[in-house]
């Protein structure tokens, strides 16, 4: 008996010795003397063959692969076949352009230079302004998503670049635009047209006279991506004709000389109002951004603070009413843009900030 039980022990000595390694601790050992990996351990890319010595890599939608009998791209692959995988770390070592687990999500140009956020495209943004995707209401001013659900949905990313920067990767200084002024209008016997817009306001109530005292802002964007924002305007709706002349010294009052001159109308009825700007400024010349409404109370530790306007849902329209009849290139297609610093430098006959002063006839 005791032989017997000698004889079992080698037995069973003999089959767990067969596994190769002992599994290296990672794995169990089968009567087939074979590895059964722990999740994550295996042997090259196997989970299930070998001593169990090697760390598997994360895997994810491959970039780009071989198609299989179905035609289905993007299968899923280790470093999504954009890196090595470190089998001693378990790590992948991605290509250049490629990062994050798995090597799963593309990397910005230059990192957006650090003139702008590296941007999922899913959150990639469609408008310049609100208005832009008109909901009828003036708030949110938030850029417009949609609902992405493609393959490299996570995945692919761009640059979303700061005011006055520009290009692929945010490296270039923008510099200011304007009308070329040697670009002749088509008839100089009329008067000419500047980009107009107009902006109406609806009182909730349904009477305009409940807006009166209340305040709100207006935010302009320009032509280099510079988003400013006025200070708080009172909608002193008593006396109309000084309420409008207010919101124009609200616009004029921007920093950086950005509209240096527009001219406000409006109109007034028993229910809402109209206000009317068409932009008249050099710097302002040819099509402009839709202006933005800061329209909902904004109080302690917001800028600007406002009390806000109760206006009726769904109903608020910002509109360009006359398309102008100047252009609007950058340095006024009459310079070259240094892109280093966002100076025009002008050709020879021309001057100003965007190079759309004559300075001798040629």
């Amino acid at each position: 008996m005791y032989q017997i039980a000698i004889v079992l022990l080698s037995f069973f000595a003999a089959v767990n010795a067969k596994c190769d390694n002992a599994c290296s601790g990672h794995g169990t050992c089968d009567i087939k003397a074979k590895c059964t990996c722990y999740d994550n351990w295996g042997i090259g890319n196997s989970h299930d063959t070998g001593d169990c010595s090697d760390r598997i890599c994360p895997y994810e939608f491959a970039w780009v692969d071989t198609p299989d009998n179905a035609g289905n791209f993007h299968k899923y692959q280790e470093c999504a076949g954009k890196g090595i995988c470190n089998r001693a770390s378990g790590e992948c070592e991605c290509f250049p352009g490629f990062e994050g687990k798995g090597c799963g999500r593309s990397v910005c140009p230059n990192d957006c230079s650090g003139n702008g956020q590296c941007t999922y495209i899913e959150d990639l943004p469609f408008q310049n302004t609100a208005a832009d995707y008109s909901t009828g209401s003036f708030e949110p001013e938030v850029a417009h998503t949609f609902t992405y659900y493609g393959w490299d949905h996570r995945k692919t990313r761009g640059c979303v670049c700061d005011p006055e920067f520009g290009d692929y990767d945010c490296s270039k200084r923008l510099c200011p635009h304007g009308t070329d002024v040697m670009n002749l209008r088509q008839n100089l016997d009329v008067a000419a047209k500047y980009h107009t817009q107009q902006i109406e306001f609806v009182a909730h109530s349904g009477v305009v006279s409940s807006l009166d005292g209340s305040t709100f802002a207006l935010t302009f964007k320009s032509s280099v991506n510079e988003t400013l924002t006025t200070q708080p305007i009172e909608a002193d709706l008593s006396d109309f004709n000084d309420f409008v002349l207010d919101v124009r010294n609200a616009l004029l009052a921007l920093p950086n000389n950005v509209i240096d001159d527009v001219k406000v109308a409006g109109t007034l009825s028993a229910s809402s109002f109209f206000l009317t700007f068409s932009f008249t400024g050099n710097n302002v010349q040819g099509p402009q951004n839709l202006l933005s409404v800061r329209s909902i109370y904004c109080g302690d530790g917001c800028t600007p603070q406002l009390t806000g306007l109760n206006l009726a849902a769904s109903t608020q329209t910002i509109t360009t009413i006359q398309q102008s009849d100047f252009d609007n290139y950058e340095c006024g297609r009459r310079g070259k843009c240094d892109y280093s610093t966002g100076v025009c430098s002008c050709f020879a006959g021309y001057t100003g900030a965007s190079c759309n002063v004559i300075t001798a006839l040629v």
